[in-house]
């Protein structure tokens, strides 16, 4: 019989959050939740109220007897969790919209995750991480930790390599989003068993086959995208959805993520980026837009259910990636999930201490590699290197606050293309997110 759970999500002020609290809702019978706790800091504390009316009408309409509670007190809400979720966002969303169009005015590419600014989120992002693994560790030690902050991949890799945590699990909606394309794609059931091969790096992930009741359909699943039988896979709301060559796709012999398009198709995406740029635009103003309207819609005290118009604003499946982990791992399901963890050497063409995002099975234990993943395509294995050299050297910036480290992580990104450029943009970025960037406190006395 399953015992109750406490689970403590930070960042609770989200408008993520009913997604994950409907997540939640619908795997009561298998995850008993007895308290979950929402955490926010100060600045969003109005937000948080908000979120937790709603959720509390969401959990109330259920009808299962999850106690909810909000709070500022981080180190108070840990007391005996079990599990941690983190969604949190050093700036806010006026923060991201820095990160796109700081970059965009020099020429480069703008986006919270990739180039510039998605190095920035980094810088922001991982201290505020290894804060909280300091209160994991002296509060709650034996909970998991899982993470969706992006970007996910770096925070990551910072965690397993300058930490000793390892309750940490990375997820991200985006490999989620290709299975059910592939559910959907190739009419699996119910009553099917569906296994996907994925491999890469956080929002740089492949897939390499496509297994129902144990058959390779693949080649069946490739053709019909690549001549428009299948809609383009994995398309999300943040990304325009320019399809990929079709000789590059029979040459892979993949099918890349929606995120693959920044490397396969720089010039076309930035070109679009730059075009919404000259318009005034930039993704981080729609969000707002769309951040704004849900929490109208949140204030309803009528809504009791996630609404519809949360999926524009990007996390659709957001709750099936974290909830499914969670579920896992309490259960020992050894269920087969998408992932960010270390590899531990089960791949045997990349170095041993790379944390990458691929199929594993989880349980109690936490993700160990699915056994038949034992090599990434050497086709795509060089951009791969590139990113993960890139994500340790952000990694390395994040936590010395060295202007001289986070000019190699800058001139190491293959979406910045000089190094006169990369310095002026990361003083105009120092500058710009100095309020959340205490490590470079002296670097950016220097430049100021």
């Amino acid at each position: 019989m399953n015992t109750k759970l406490k689970v403590v999500t930070i960042g609770g002020g989200s408008s993520y959050t009913p997604e994950l609290v409907d997540g939640f809702i619908k795997r009561y019978a298998e995850l008993p939740i007895d308290e979950l706790w929402l955490v926010d800091v100060p600045e969003g504390e109005a937000k948080l109220a908000i979120i937790f009316d709603l959720c509390q009408r969401m959990i109330t309409k259920a009808g299962i007897p999850m106690t909810l509670h909000k709070t500022l007190d981080r180190r108070a809400a840990l007391q005996g969790a079990s599990f941690v979720t983190t969604q949190l966002r050093v700036g806010q969303l006026q923060a991201r919209e820095k990160d796109e169009r700081i970059p965009l005015s020099h020429g480069l590419l703008g986006q919270e995750t990739n180039g510039a600014g998605g190095l920035f989120k980094g810088l922001r992002t991982i201290p505020v991480i290894f804060d909280i693994i300091r209160d994991v560790e002296e509060i709650c030690p034996d909970a998991w930790l899982i993470n969706f902050t992006n970007p996910a991949g770096m925070v990551t890799e910072a965690v397993h390599r300058h930490t000793q945590f390892r309750r940490f699990i990375g997820v991200c909606n985006i490999p989620v989003g290709m299975q059910m394309f592939v559910r959907d794609a190739l009419k699996v059931t119910a009553q099917d068993t569906l296994s996907i091969d994925i491999f890469g790096l956080n929002h740089l992930v492949f897939i390499g086959d496509v297994w129902v009741n144990g058959v390779s359909r693949f080649d069946e699943l490739l053709e019909g995208v690549i001549d428009g039988s299948l809609t383009s896979s994995s398309s999300v709301k943040n990304i325009f959805d320019l399809p990929f060559d079709e000789s590059l796709m029979r040459g892979l012999r993949l099918l890349p993520c929606s995120y693959l398009r920044y490397y396969f198709k720089e010039k076309e995406m930035l070109g679009i980026e730059m075009g919404e740029f000259y318009k005034g635009g930039a993704r981080a103003q729609v969000v707002q837009k769309v951040e704004k309207t849900l929490f109208e819609l949140y204030q309803n005290p009528e809504l009791n259910e996630k609404p519809k118009e949360l999926e524009l604003r990007g996390g659709a499946y957001y709750s099936d990636a974290a909830c499914e982990v969670i579920s896992a791992i309490h259960n020992d399901k050894r269920s087969e999930q998408y992932v960010i963890v270390p590899h531990h050497g089960h791949v045997t063409n990349i170095p041993a201490d790379w944390t990458v995002e691929m199929t594993c099975l989880v349980g109690r234990d936490g993700a160990i590699p699915h056994p038949r993943l034992t090599r990434f395509d050497d086709k795509v294995n060089g951009l791969i290197h590139l990113i993960k050299s890139f994500e340790i050297a952000a990694s390395q910036a994040a936590l010395s606050g060295s202007f001289d480290d986070l000019l190699l992580a800058m001139n190491l990104n293959p979406l910045i293309h000089s190094d006169n450029e990369a310095k002026i943009v990361a003083r105009e970025l120092l500058l710009a997110h100095r309020e959340h960037l205490p490590k470079f406190a002296t670097a950016i006395a220097d430049l100021a």
